[in-house]
């Protein structure tokens, strides 16, 4: 009976060691909006600069940081969450992962939306937000 706890706890262990086993579950097109649409996050960079974004229900988008302000659009397509904003490049459309109850994980996947619905990119770690109304969740670093 010991061989085989042993056995089978080593072999759970394992399984949970292969680089691979455990996939992203990303957020759909109906959690994406339900969750952001109405709603205001704030973020945190890799490289950790902040930022603050607000997802109107009308499908506009505000967005600040240290450096700038921008206007733009936000929308759910493909399964990626999208933020284009209004004469700057630096928007796109990002897989998006629930890491813990207060904290999302945003993953770059396409400069348009209508790049990720044709040919989107591996997903790139890129951010971390989570709603300033509620205790923030998140740890440091990616976690997937």
């Amino acid at each position: 009976m010991r061989a085989w706890t042993f056995g089978l706890i080593g072999g759970l262990l394992l399984t949970a060691a292969v680089p691979g086993a455990a996939k992203p579950v990303w957020m759909s097109n109906t959690e994406l909006t339900a969750t952001f649409g109405g709603r205001s996050i704030f973020g945190e960079y890799e490289n950790g600069d902040m930022f603050h974004e607000t997802y109107a229900e009308d499908g506009s988008v505000s967005y600040r940081d240290a450096l700038r302000t921008s206007g733009g659009k936000w929308s759910v397509r493909a399964g990626t969450f999208c933020t284009i904003y209004d004469g700057d490049a630096s928007g796109g459309c990002y897989r998006v992962r629930q890491a813990s109850e207060n904290c999302f994980e945003f993953h770059f996947v396409a400069r348009t939306a209508a790049e990720a619905e044709k040919d989107p990119r591996t997903p790139d770690w890129t951010a971390r937000g989570w709603f300033p109304d509620q205790p923030r969740t998140c740890t440091d670093g990616e976690s997937v």
